[in-house]
């Protein structure tokens, strides 16, 4: 069981938290770093090899993790000299990475199974398995829905909900074979291919915790929320 996980962004949301420390390094409650917390989790859920893409103050994040046998994992890591997006650190290692594979942003807290993500995705077959979340966005204004120059519906102040994604992907190596290496790939621009290829990827619905540290508000949280939550997003680990 092999897992990827992406720390090579700049924090730009987050600073002034990432002025010095990249955004995964950020530390949550009194002694763990997001990324330390992640790599628990990927221990305890039989995980055994990682791989770390790491770019803005990349050296920090290898001279914390290192081998990874503290954590029983066995870690290495790629660089991007220039950033190439959610996927394209991929294209440049997947002659060393399993048929399937775990990918995950190196930013976030949850109690999501990542053992059950890669393990749904191979006996799925599908090309790629996405983990989804429920958000309800409420639209603070009355919406108006016109034809021909005419208001035709209203709605005041609705509420949309959507399934968004986690940051959290299983992936088969074949999936990303046709793209050139060293050149920025998004997850987006994966999806939209599948997509127009009649390869759909599959949805791993998820219920549970879920926290995307992208602003300094989200941060607030998650430190304000983790003396709670500790024994959740650590257990078995």
């Amino acid at each position: 069981m092999h897992a990827v996980i992406l720390a090579g962004g700049k924090g730009v949301r987050l600073r002034p938290y990432t002025t010095a420390l990249p955004k995964p390094l950020v530390p949550i409650g009194d002694s763990h770093a997001i990324l330390e917390i992640v790599l628990r989790q990927l221990a305890g859920a039989g995980f055994r090899r990682c791989t770390v893409a790491i770019g803005h103050l990349g050296n920090i994040i290898r001279a914390y993790v290192g081998d990874g046998t503290q954590w029983g994992l066995d870690v290495d890591y790629v660089t991007e000299e220039s950033p190439l997006g959610t996927m394209g650190p991929l294209l440049t290692m997947l002659g060393r990475l399993p048929e399937h594979f775990l990918v995950m942003n190196g930013d976030i807290l949850t109690d999501l199974d990542f053992g059950a993500v890669l393990d749904g995705h191979v006996h799925s077959q599908a090309p790629m398995t996405i983990a989804t979340y429920p958000r309800t966005v409420s639209i603070d204004f009355g919406v108006l829905t016109t034809e021909d120059g005419k208001v035709v519906a209203f709605a005041e102040k609705p509420s949309m909900d959507y399934r968004v994604s986690m940051g959290v992907y299983g992936l088969t190596r074949d999936t990303l074979a046709g793209y050139p290496a060293g050149l920025p790939l998004g997850f987006d621009e994966v999806v939209l291919d599948l997509l127009a290829a009649g390869r759909p990827p599959r949805a791993h619905e998820f219920e549970g915790y879920w926290l995307d540290i992208g602003r300094p508000d989200d941060y607030d949280r998650a430190n304000a929320e983790f003396g709670d939550l500790r024994g959740l997003l650590l257990k078995g680990a």
